[in-house]
């Protein structure tokens, strides 16, 4: 019975990615075939080499216990936990001299090697509070740092990142280890920690699959339960697993859960589990790296299987390698005796076996390297302050802000901090106490109601107060340790519009404090946070952090406010004359949604630099099952023109690295010999190069009978043959972009000097700005204004940034994608680029497109930081044709608008006016005359493309013209 089962698992060695290199095969056979039986069987053993006693705060070594069994056995892996580096640096170099196969060395250490090295080493913080970054590249940076950590230390294998959804705030055992509760969250950072480890060469593990973060027990103690449907785990907790797998995370660790809906088995963990290892993770999901359990020491698998059975089980369902099986003699003497019966083959332990020495290979454990204990200490610390230090900055989130003056404040004789949780002085009472005058006050959780009392009527003397609430236990049991006296006292507090509290560590225990006034979330309470936070109240950094989870209805997940920076709202008694001057703006953008002209939309207004209106109307679909939001993306269409290609035309220009008079043959090769080589960059930008229109490549690569594309040219699964993504499950061949470009290179021209406008002129611009930069047009463009501009929302290809419900969809195509388009840019020729061309495949939201134009009302400044000349600004914004309205790459009002019937884009906007409409519903327009900003963001091609009643209903100009007239401004 067990022969078909062997033949698969052997064949399938080779689906293992990057272990397929003819050496690694070699070397794998060759000492595979040097093993006994039973030393293949110790090669799937993980050791435990260190542990604590928390009591005596000392370290426990297992070194000379474990050379006896690496001696006896050849044992496959050893796991590090608590011990001083030079000391551990020492035992893993005596066992790697002792070990007749070199030894895997892992590492449980999500947070750092500090997270085990405590006595010697910092810590980094745990995910929750990346969660919170909106930055994820800074989530690269964690792993790439915490991978040089593990080299530093012998380390092959750090069982990291966790990628389990925490949707249950009273989780004891994942909670603030997760990234949070929304599940694109989870996976994308999730990935980016992975690729930041693997890329510095040290393999991660996904864990804890199926998803551990929806249970209320504690599996080191006990079994814990998942009462959850197979359609409920799929579209959840085993969201984030299938998008590492796909991303190519090179091990998973198994957790000890038990799930009826995979395997009815009473009390058998998902852990040892075939119907989970093998059919779901192996089968379903395809995915094929090395598997590690979860610590088989657990009781929640050693209470039922106890003496060596989890191993065997193990075994059986399908895992390589078996995390701290216990007693390995009786694990390794269970293993040989089920061989022995039938119920394991030597053939499956072989197979296990070479799947391990594959992967010692890769990971760098093919040959024994001694670790230099010189300097270790030291080495492993560098860098971790920086990174903590920019975390923090990132993660801290503002809650609530009821009262500015607490924002960035000045030295006063009249500040008290009461610092509750807080026997002494901190840094944060350091900081305040030295630069702001703060007398202190502090409560501990042992303090009882009287002593809270006492504190709050001397706070009555102050006119600002600030809380800290410190010290708290990190698990939710007993309500995070704080006592009702200190919940009391900060709630008294925080009620006073005069109060703002800081909250230092497990986010989850804001529950407590949801009523405060004015409320920050600092995520940890070290010296470092406490520093920025200090940074923070006294105005020299801005909030950026947005919450990871929901912590009560009034802060969910995403709560976050901006501080200052951006656009500031107005203040309606100097800026805004009446109360009721945009209700006709209400009312065009209530009457386009009943007439079907959009299902939703979003208008903004910014008048001097200020927020002057700002709201959303309808929904993301005519189903009315999600509201349109301020925070609502978009696809901005043919806005790229001017908010991604034009932008990076315009700094390259004033960089005097592209000139507006060459020719496209001076900066793409590939254009000469066609009649595109000698077309000036300037009638380009003014589309008057006599381009075509578009080119409708899609319709080459589908049946046009059917709409059905041709499976020669698309796979519903990513490949390296098939690897650009146009819609959900559907990946054209990636050869074919060449093809796109070669049908614009050989595309007939107009005659020159006529204004025809064109796709492709900017998709040529786009190709202009790579190959000139050397990147690709996103990453140039939110390297040089979107990322240091902060601009959150903006950007290509939004699905691997944001989640999908932020998005508003657009399209039901009948043809070609054949579903409805969300997340994947409209434009079918945008996305079959990959979703990123100089014509199309921007998203974004109103406040972030809004703070674009600013900068360009600003003649290039933005926060502090010039990103573009005046001379630029004004250059680019001109009108430059005799043939059209147009600027270079910007649209202008028509030049005879004072005698038009229906004048573009509206009456009253002046002739400096700049801006752009967009086919799927926007349009972003500036005015730097009226020192006005004004928004129009809709999906009206949603679900019906061909939908052009917002066209007819002249929507978008009688919201701008109705703007002008809140504002009393009035038309030339």
């Amino acid at each position: 019975m067990l022969k078909p089962i062997i033949c698969f698992l052997i064949s399938s060695i080779v689906a293992l990615s990057g272990y397929t290199q003819p050496a690694a095969e070699r070397w794998a056979d060759s000492v595979l075939q040097s093993l006994t039986p039973e030393q293949r069987i110790a090669q799937l053993m993980v050791l435990r080499l260190t542990s604590y006693d928390f009591k005596t705060k000392t370290p426990i070594y297992y070194d000379s216990l474990v050379a006896a069994k690496v001696k006896q056995y050849n044992i496959g892996a050893v796991c590090l936990f608590q011990g001083h580096p030079v000391k551990q640096a020492s035992i893993i170099n005596n066992l790697q001299s002792l070990a007749q196969t070199p030894i895997l060395v892992t590492i449980d250490a999500e947070w750092g090697v500090g997270m085990r090295l405590f006595d010697s080493v910092q810590a980094l913080p745990r995910q929750m509070m990346l969660g919170a970054v909106q930055d994820e590249t800074i989530v690269y940076q964690y792993g790439k740092l915490v991978a040089g950590q593990c080299k530093r230390l012998g380390i092959h294998v750090n069982y990291a990142p966790v990628v389990d959804v925490n949707n249950n705030p009273n989780n004891p055992v994942i909670n603030e280890r997760s990234f949070g509760e929304d599940k694109y969250k989870v996976a994308a950072y999730g990935i980016q920690y992975m690729k930041g480890m693997q890329d510095a060469g040290v393999m991660a593990c996904a864990k804890h699959f199926p998803g551990h973060g929806d249970v209320a027990v504690d599996s080191h103690y006990d079994l814990p339960v998942i009462n959850k449907t197979m359609a409920q785990l799929d579209s959840l907790e085993l969201y984030p697993f299938k998008a590492i797998f796909a991303a190519g995370v090179a091990s998973v660790m198994v957790a000890h859960l038990y799930i009826p809906t995979i395997d009815s088995q009473t009390n058998r963990a998902t852990s040892i589990s075939k119907k989970n290892v093998t059919d779901l993770m192996r089968s379903q999901l395809g995915y094929q790296g090395l598997t590690f359990t979860d610590a088989l020491e657990m009781q929640g698998v050693k209470k039922f299987y106890p003496d060596g059975a989890s191993s065997v089980q193990s075994i059986i369902a399908g895992n390589d390698m078996l995390c701290l099986p216990g007693d390995v003699d009786i694990a390794i003497a269970k293993i040989k005796e089920a061989i022995a019966n039938g119920q394991l083959s030597q053939a499956i332990i072989d197979y296990h076996c070479k799947r391990v020495l594959l992967a010692k290979y890769q990971y760098g454990a093919s040959q024994k390297t001694m670790v230099n204990p010189d300097h270790i200490t030291a080495d492993l610390n560098e860098g971790i302050a920086g990174l903590r230090k920019k975390i923090a900055q990132n993660a801290l989130t503002v809650l609530a802000k009821n009262n500015d003056a607490l924002f960035a404040m000045q030295p006063d004789t009249g500040i008290a901090y009461i610092g509750i949780g807080s026997n002494g002085e901190n840094e944060f009472a350091k900081r305040i106490k030295n630069e702001l005058g703060a007398t202190s006050f502090y409560f501990s959780y042992k303090d009882d109601a009287a002593a809270a009392n006492n504190i709050l009527q001397q706070a009555k003397a102050y006119k600002k107060i600030i809380v800290g609430i410190h010290g708290y236990s990190r698990t939710p049991a007993n309500n995070f340790g704080l006592s009702p006296a200190a919940i009391e006292l900060a709630r008294q507090l925080q009620q006073q519009d005069n109060s703002i509290s800081l909250v230092f560590g497990n986010p989850y225990a804001i529950k407590n404090f949801c009523n405060a006034a004015n409320l920050v979330a600092c995520y940890e309470d070290d010296a470092i946070t406490q520093q920025v936070a200090a940074d923070f109240l006294l105005g020299n950094i801005n909030a950026k952090g947005r919450l990871p989870v929901t912590v009560c209805d009034a802060f969910k997940f995403g709560s976050g406010i901006n501080t200052g920076f951006f656009l500031p709202p107005t203040i309606p008694s100097t800026v805004l004359p009446g109360t009721h001057q945009f209700a006709v703006v209400d009312s065009i953008a209530n009457n386009a949604i009943v007439q079907g002209a959009a299902p939703g939309c979003v208008v903004m207004v910014v008048k001097d630099g200020r927020i002057a209106y700002h709201k959303a109307f309808g929904n993301l679909t005519y189903d009315g099952t999600a509201a349109a939001t301020l925070q609502t993306v978009y696809d901005m269409a043919s806005v790229t023109k001017i908010c991604a290609t034009t932008l990076a035309v315009m700094k390259l220009f004033e960089q005097g690295k592209l000139s507006l008079l060459k020719k496209l043959g001076d900066y793409l090769p590939e254009t000469k010999g066609t009649n595109k080589e000698n077309l000036v960059v300037e009638d380009v930008l003014l589309h008057q190069a006599g381009l075509l229109a578009y080119i409708p490549f899609y319709k080459e690569t589908i049946d046009t009978t059917t709409g059905i594309p041709y499976p020669g040219l698309y796979r519903p699964q990513q490949t390296d043959s098939f690897s650009t993504p146009v819609a959900e499950n559907l990946y054209l061949r990636t050869d074919w972009n060449d093809t796109m470009y070669q049908r614009i290179l050989q595309s007939p021209l107009g005659p020159a000097g006529k204004y025809v406008y064109s796709d492709n002129d900017f998709i040529f611009l786009g190709k202009i700005v790579e190959r000139i930069t050397g990147m690709p047009l996103d990453a140039y463009v939110k390297k040089v204004f979107y990322k240091p501009m902060q601009l959150s929302s903006t950007g290509f290809n939004p699905l691997q940034y944001m989640p999908l419900q932020k998005i508003a969809p657009t399209e039901q195509e009948p043809v070609f994608r054949r579903q409805l388009v969300r997340g994947y840019v409209h434009d079918p020729g945008a996305a079959m680029f990959g979703g990123v061309a100089g014509h199309a495949g921007l998203f974004s939201n109103a406040y972030d497109m809004a703070m674009l134009l600013q900068l360009l009302l600003n003649k290039g400044n933005f926060n502090g930081k010039r990103y573009l000349q005046q001379a630029t600004i004004d250059l680019f914004t001109a009108y430059h044709s005799n043939t059209s309205r147009r600027g270079l790459g910007f649209d202008k009002p028509e030049k005879d608008n004072f005698k038009r019937a229906e004048p573009y884009p509206c009456r009253s906007a002046s002739a400096g006016a700049f801006g752009h409409t967009g086919f799927t519903g926007t349009a972003v327009w500036a005015d730097p005359a009226r020192q006005l900003i004004y928004i129009f963001l809709s999906n009206r091609v949603c679900p019906d493309g061909s939908n052009t009643k917002l066209l007819k209903l002249n929507i978008r100009p009688a919201i701008h013209e109705a703007v002008y007239k809140a504002l009393a401004i009035a038309a030339d």
